[in-house]
């Protein structure tokens, strides 16, 4: 469960990317980030997510924001989701859980009567000085560029 609250200050982070590089809180400091949480690369709903945030990745970056997108995948599986796609933005390969963990999205989820641990969808929208402006719990995936842009304005 999520519980962080805008307001709050992020905790810090460290993980690799698709490429094996560390990124951290710290790399992104005195920069606004959308740091958004999926559940699996190459999924669909996923992939809608992350293609919109592409198709709109110069207006974000234009409107002062860098962007991070993290799933519990293995780095392979997001460089092959970051090439197929042409994602302009790292995507970190949270093995362990630790980022899903340290922001509340790895929890307990349930499909078809199953009970399982996954990933809440969730975008964290932090400011320069790693203070959450805004939480979407339930993104829209066709337009989540759009509504952190709008929710900011």
């Amino acid at each position: 469960m999520v519980t962080l609250k805008e307001g709050d200050k992020v905790p810090a982070f460290s993980s690799t990317d698709q490429y094996g590089k560390k990124i951290s809180l710290a790399d992104y400091k005195g920069k606004r980030l959308v740091l958004y949480f999926y559940s699996e690369a190459g999924s669909p709903t996923c992939t809608i997510e992350s293609c919109n945030l592409r198709d709109n990745y110069s207006l974000l970056k234009k409107n002062g924001f860098e962007v991070v997108g993290v799933s519990p995948d293995s780095e392979t599986v997001q460089k092959k989701f970051e090439i197929k796609y042409k994602l302009p933005f790292p995507l970190l390969a949270d093995t362990t859980h630790d980022v899903l963990e340290k922001y509340g999205v790895w929890d307990q989820k349930k499909l078809f009567g199953r009970e399982y641990m996954g990933v809440l969808r969730t975008t964290f929208v932090i400011d320069e000085k790693g203070t959450i402006l805004k939480i979407f719990t339930k993104p829209k995936n066709k337009a989540h560029a759009e509504e952190i842009l709008a929710a900011l304005k």
